[in-house]
């Protein structure tokens, strides 16, 4: 197969396949020159699309996205969005092992037994028998490293944010308002863990580790929260409104400014830094 017929059956994958989003939607797909691993999709912009969501959803880079297109999207632009093909083949594979719906096999009904005075009939109830089976152990089920104590749950934040560059004392400060540096936390949203990331963002996440990551193992958890972080404080130069964007989305902060709510986060989150700055302690 051409190389141009490759590229594009790998964007139509990305879009159709493991997005599950309608094919229409990828109206081009051409090779990006000087960048392999990138395959370039035509996308209409539709009302509530945002850099971050986009790339997201494609499996793309933001700032790579950003390079190409600019931040601020507008209602019927033609965006090019460049496609990760390596992070598609991954996502495929991961596809293969989602759960399948199988049908319970009906119940054939059996020729009644014999039963002497010592013998009882058990009865058995089919009316909780499982609709759906899992051929595989789901990825991220159950805990991993969730048992840290609290100041070991500091240590582990204080390390990763070294490790990327991020003030230590603002990602604490992140950490204990969403979570108060307890582990085994999942909001009504979705949000899991120390850092309370959105299963999306860690999937968006893999692709500026390299690597999968298990949001309810407490190692991965915070390198996904912290790496999220350097990338809103890369993106906008600004503590603040990177604290604002790692609680509202960033595309929301740049075309919405701060809601109420978000003010109230923030500020929330630069006490808690003072206090951690000025005692140790964000209480």
């Amino acid at each position: 197969m051409p190389a141009t017929g490759r590229i594009s059956t790998l964007a139509a994958l990305t879009v159709a396949a493991v997005l599950l989003v309608p094919a229409p939607l990828a109206q081009a797909a051409t090779s990006w020159p000087g960048h392999p691993n990138r395959s370039l999709v035509t996308h209409k912009v539709k009302p509530g699309n945002t850099a971050t969501g986009l790339s997201v959803r494609y499996h793309a880079w933001t700032r790579e996205f950003i390079a190409l297109n600019g931040s601020r999207l507008r209602v019927g632009q033609k965006v090019q969005i460049p496609v990760v093909l390596s992070a598609v083949r991954r996502a495929k594979k991961a596809n293969k092992h989602k759960p399948t719906a199988v049908t319970p096999k009906a119940q054939t009904p059996r020729t009644p037994q014999k039963t002497t005075k010592k013998t009882k009939t058990k009865k058995v109830s089919h009316s909780s028998a499982p609709v759906v089976r899992h051929a595989t152990r789901p990825r991220g089920h159950g805990w991993l490293h969730a048992d840290l104590t609290r100041e070991q749950v500091r240590q582990l934040v204080v390390a990763t944010a070294k490790h990327y560059g991020v003030p230590p004392n603002l990602a604490l400060a992140i950490a204990w308002q969403e979570s108060g540096w307890q582990q085994r936390r999942i909001s009504s949203a979705g949000a899991i863990g120390v850092m309370q990331v959105m299963p999306g963002t860690g999937r968006w996440m893999e692709l500026y580790v390299g690597r999968s990551l298990r949001l309810r193992d407490s190692h991965d958890n915070v390198l996904a929260g912290v790496r999220t972080l350097k990338v809103l404080l890369d993106s906008t130069h600004r503590n603040k409104r990177a604290v604002a964007a790692y609680y509202q989305g960033l595309g929301a902060v740049r075309s919405r400014g701060l809601f109420e709510d978000t003010k109230q986060y923030v500020a929330a989150v630069r006490a808690h830094a003072t206090r951690i700055s000025r005692t140790g302690s964000p209480v």
